[in-house]
């Protein structure tokens, strides 16, 4: 098995072209690829730092009465 990891180049038509040296033998080969887009790292660390406020979500609840004995019937 040979892994390798490169940066290629989308060209106008939507085409990624690949030419690979290997130096694997001849015959049938299983090739896995994953595209992401170059900046990929920045922008899951971007979206990483975004902490969402639920400030506005929260609310408070006024109560009357004893809770426990509430849920206890």
């Amino acid at each position: 098995m040979q892994s390798l990891n490169l940066k290629g180049k989308i060209d106008t038509d939507g085409h990624l072209r690949l030419d690979l040296l290997t130096v694997l033998l001849l015959g049938d080969v299983e090739v896995v690829l994953v595209i992401q887009p170059a900046d990929y790292q920045g922008a899951q660390a971007r979206s990483q730092s975004r902490n969402y406020d639920f400030s506005d979500l929260a609310g408070t609840l006024s109560w009357q009465g004893d809770a426990v004995a509430m849920q206890e019937s």
